[in-house]
């Protein structure tokens, strides 16, 4: 049998009182279900006032059942060790032992306010927190601050990022101190920023970037939760990858109540994971896009009638292609939106028809009969939905694939050139499906087309099964039944109270104007480094966009400028990349160093992969926590293919793209020389690939 490692040695604590929570928890449900069964049997006594007690005893259990219920998942999620020894751990509710012991502090308690208020430069008396991560009852992640370490008792152990801080904060010399109170003062003051305006942060890798966004996430719904977590605070993370990993972390810092999106999902419905080459996607991304999009949301559905021929009372009646083109052009005058003024353009037919009636001397009824009797024919009806008929996005955006249109969009807005990469990239979208850029467009398109008018649905009952018959609920049920329904927001829901842009340097002008629809009320953080931007269009495009964006909204601007994850050996690699192109760039200060310097290897092509398995194994072996292989976007497959041998759960296999904003304690880099070949944003792509790893970094390079 092996020793543990100190995280698993921290995790079995965190999971034996764990175990005692929730085996306590299942004792209190039983209680509250034998309670609310008692209650019912009182009814046999028949008086007025046993009913009276009976229903007030069911509700008081039923709801004590409820919140039981409801509160099971992720019920414990951060511990504080105070200076006086005592542990606190806080959680979604209260739970105390048999004894009246507290095992659990609700998180709305005054108790539990130092879990969220509590910093480095004001410890609050907290010694260590720990945020606690869990899937159904078992621990998963423990991650520390420690935030006073001149109280830490000795053999205290600190798991995680926290575990930098404490090493470095124990070091000789003041210096080092110096650094850590710098790095967390850096941190705490974005975070607590006002909830107002807009909050910028910017730093290099290992700044703590996204750990700051979450952080204020998390404080801000903490601090006002009726206007935050009321109005909703909606995460935008650059990939799904990213997302899933945030997903994970909010509710650690006892916050689920956030919306989280990648920009591949942020239009409802629709989901893109592929990328675009930098060229397509610096076409794609421009706010010259906007312009095409507004040529293709006008024109004629393809396929659609170019005419309309139709016998009435004897005599044919003729709209041709130019005559229902006019009336489609009157019709989307001033700016008005397809879907939403089709009756317009019926309209138009219903009086162009007339007008031709009257012309060639047809007798007529009154016009509301004419229009009538011409409604009730079917092949006029089918003529209407044919030539008119309800666009979703992804119809016109599919438009694009046929070159003739493309052309007629496009002409006088983007370059030959241009208009050859779309026609190559939209050619089989089809088959190959959307790309993370087109979601923008898909959004662009909603916002020209607008909405079908369509008939208010009722609200379904909750209590109403099968057959009529309505579920026994209590008064409780019921009001949080309604209060539920009222907080239940639409699928394409865009008046957020917050909204936090991750990784922003990465932003098109197209997915800001995307990103800008759903925070028009909101106050706003957004991170990133401009260093890692992946943005090859007009720079000055994406500022107007960013701007236009964030509106008018007072600027907090703060920078981060100590690395704390990397090794100073592993980023003095990745600094060397960047200087190619940035030779005077500020960048930040790695302070940690393991003494052990990256592992560059050069392989015959034919041996990259038997590198690779072989160097993902051997970080396996000597780091604890997770292994990134980091790979050019065309291989990720292959890569992924000849690791899945290895059956590590803590493997992930990613592109160079999908790294942005990750962190692995090792990483196997395969092919650096493909990724800094893009002649677009490859040197930038491959200085954030280098600078994933906190513990070791292997590069693995194939010859010619």
């Amino acid at each position: 049998m092996t020793d543990q490692t100190g995280l698993e040695q921290e995790i079995a604590v965190e999971q034996r009182h764990l175990d005692r929570v929730y085996a306590r928890l299942a004792e209190l449900r039983q209680s509250a279900v034998r309670a609310e069964r008692d209650g019912y049997r009182m009814a046999r006594v028949g008086t007025h006032g046993a009913l009276v007690e009976r229903d007030a005893m069911v509700f008081h259990a039923a709801q004590r059942r409820h919140t039981l219920d409801a509160e099971h998942e992720g019920l414990v999620f951060g511990r504080l060790d105070l200076r006086d020894r005592q542990v606190l751990h806080v959680g979604r509710l209260g739970i105390r032992d048999e004894d009246a012991r507290t095992l659990v502090v609700d998180w709305r308690a005054p108790a539990a306010a130092a879990f969220y208020q509590a910093t480095p430069a004001q410890p609050l008396d907290v010694v260590r927190r720990r945020t606690i991560q869990s899937r159904a009852e078992r621990v998963t992640r423990i991650e520390d601050d420690l935030l006073d370490p001149n109280a830490a008792p000795e053999g205290m152990t600190v798991v995680g990022d926290g575990a930098l801080l404490a090493t470095l904060s124990k070091a000789t010399g003041r210096g080092m101190r110096d650094i850590v109170a710098t790095i967390q003062r850096e941190q705490d003051e974005a975070i607590r920023s006002p909830g107002s305006g807009v909050t910028i942060v910017a730093g290099g890798p290992g700044t703590g970037k996204t750990a700051v966004a979450l952080h204020r996430a998390a404080f801000l719904l903490y601090s006002d939760r009726s206007r935050y977590a009321g109005g909703g605070i909606l995460v935008v993370g650059p990939s799904s990858v990213f997302v899933e990993y945030i997903g994970s972390v909010l509710p650690s810092l006892g916050e689920d109540t956030a919306t989280l999106h990648s920009l591949g999902t942020l239009f409802p419905g629709m989901s893109a994971t592929r990328t675009d080459p930098p060229e397509v996607a610096a076409v794609k991304g421009s706010l010259r896009m906007r312009r095409v999009l507004e040529r293709a949301a006008r024109d004629a559905v393809p396929g659609g009638p170019g005419e309309l021929r139709l016998l009435y009372r004897g005599t044919l009646l003729r709209l041709d292609r130019t005559a229902l083109d006019r009336i489609r052009d009157r019709a989307l005058q001033r700016g008005a939106r397809r879907n939403e003024v089709r009756r317009a353009g019926f309209d138009g037919v219903f009086a162009a028809l007339w007008a031709q009636a009257r012309e060639v001397g047809i007798r007529l009824p009154d016009q509301r009969t004419f229009e009538a009797e011409i409604a009730e024919r079917s092949e006029f009806r089918e003529f209407l939905k044919a030539w008119w008929p309800r666009l979703h996005p992804r119809h016109v955006l599919g438009w694009l694939a046929q070159p003739d249109r493309l052309r007629r969009y496009a002409g006088g807005i983007l370059s030959t050139a241009e208009i050859q990469l779309l026609s190559a990239a939209y050619r089989h979208l089809d088959s190959t499906g959307l790309t993370i850029a087109d979601i923008a467009l898909l959004d662009e398109l909603d916002s020209l087309l607008g909405k079908p008018a369509q008939s208010a649905k009722a609200r379904r009952d909750p209590f109403q099964l099968a057959g009529g018959v309505r579920e026994l609920s209590t008064l409780g049920e019921r009001q949080r039944a309604a209060r539920a329904a009222a907080r239940e927001r639409p699928e394409d829901y865009r008046d957020y109270a917050h909204v936090v842009v991750d990784e922003a340097q990465d932003v098109s002008p197209m997915q800001w104007r995307m990103v800008g629809r759903r925070g028009r009320l909101a106050s706003w953080t957004v991170v990133g480094d401009p260093a890692q931007t992946a943005w090859t269009g007009d720079p000055d495009e994406l500022d107007r966009a960013r701007d236009q964006a964030l509106g008018r909204r007072k600027r907090h601007d703060f920078t981060l400028t100590t690395n704390y994850r990397n090794s100073s050996e592993i980023f003095a690699v990745a600094a060397a990349e960047i200087r190619r192109l940035y030779p005077d760039l500020p960048l930040p200060t790695a302070v940690r160093s393991t003494g052990v310097d990256p592992v560059e290897l050069v392989v015959p092509p034919t041996g990259l992969e038997t590198a690779t398995v072989e160097a993902a194994a051997g970080l396996l072996a000597e780091v604890e926590g997770t292994v990134g292989v980091i790979t050019p976007v065309p291989r990720r497959d292959e890569v992924a293919g000849w690791v899945a041998a290895l059956g590590a759960p803590r493997l992930q296999v990613v592109t160079s793209l999908e790294a942005k904003g990750m962190e692995y304690d090792g990483v196997v880099l395969v092919a650096p020389s493909e990724i800094r070949a893009d002649p677009g944003a490859g040197v930038r792509t491959l200085y954030v690939a280098l600078s994933r790893a906190t513990q070791r970094l292997t590069t693995i390079d194939p010859t010619g």
